[in-house]
């Protein structure tokens, strides 16, 4: 789990503490209990967000230097100042800046993972005999960056997602950057054209429905092209799901979930971006 590797770790916490507001010290006598420290906060929120543990576990992974009330009471308040959202943005401006993001051919899909805690966003997961999960609904580029996402509950179709991620997106201000875009058969009708030809979408190649007695095609033809651009998405469903409490999410709360896929994003593209500056170092040179 890349996460944990100590340079990435502190790299987003480098990120992330400029971002956290100052709080005020209101008591009169200037005398009560000194704050838990915001770095060993972050350091218990990572290790429940990589492994997927109880709250109480990651505080014992952590060597009990907080405690887990303090740890998710620091979370709700770096969620309600959009901490979470911010250093996602600042990580996807960072990549585009360095590497660049590539919306020649961008791709769109949701997973469904497991959330036995329930609470609002969540459902009964059709592919797991109705057990309660979750959905997030992610938007890539053509390699596979992660750049507008959203959530709901397992029993949330993929096509009624679809508005709502791309309009992430749009707080991003990249939605015209987008060229063509790849989508499953789940997306195939004509209301998701018009959804996305709403948002100036024109070039869409969507897989199209098998009707009834169809045989499956064995090749591709003009009308139904080989839609292999769709990978990038699934392989970053992939990555994502690396993270215990994304694939096991325990959270009653939709913005907690959120807050921790952002979270997630941003370990992400840090890796990616100190991969990218090491690419021409000794050590990371094959041996032969």
């Amino acid at each position: 789990m890349r996460a944990l590797d100590p340079e990435v770790r502190d790299t987003v916490w480098a990120g992330i503490a400029p971002l956290i507001p100052a709080r005020p010290d209101n008591h009169p006598l200037g005398c009560h209990r000194r704050r838990a420290s915001d770095r060993d906060c972050f350091d218990v929120i990572l290790v429940r967000l990589a492994t997927g543990c109880s709250w109480e576990d990651a505080e014992r992974l952590c060597g009990n230097k907080v405690s887990d009330t303090t740890v998710r009471s620091r979370r709700d308040e770096w969620q309600a100042a959009g901490i979470f959202d911010r250093i996602a943005d600042r990580a996807i401006e960072g990549y585009d800046r360095i590497i660049g993001l590539d919306f020649s051919d961008v791709s769109l899909d949701g997973s469904v993972h497991k959330a036995p805690c329930g609470g609002p966003g969540t459902g009964p997961n059709p592919t797991d005999r109705a057990k309660l999960g979750w959905k997030w609904s992610v938007l890539v580029d053509a390699d596979g960056i992660p750049l507008g996402w959203h959530a709901d509950g397992a029993n949330r179709h993929d096509s009624l997602m679809l508005e709502a991620t791309i309009d992430d997106l749009g707080g991003r201000a990249m939605v015209d950057d987008i060229e063509t875009i790849w989508l499953d058969r789940g997306y195939d009708s004509d209301i998701t054209r018009a959804r996305l030809a709403e948002r100036g979408i024109t070039d869409a190649v969507i897989a199209r429905k098998r009707r009834r007695g169809e045989a499956k095609p064995t090749t591709p033809t003009p009308t139904r092209p080989n839609l292999g651009l769709r990978w990038p998405v699934e392989r970053t469903n992939s990555w994502l799901s690396n993270f215990g409490q994304l694939r096991r999410n325990t959270d009653r709360k939709p913005a907690h979930r959120i807050a921790q896929f952002a979270l997630a994003v941003t370990f992400l593209l840090v890796a990616k971006l100190i991969d990218w500056r090491n690419r021409w170092s000794p050590a990371s040179t094959p041996i032969r």
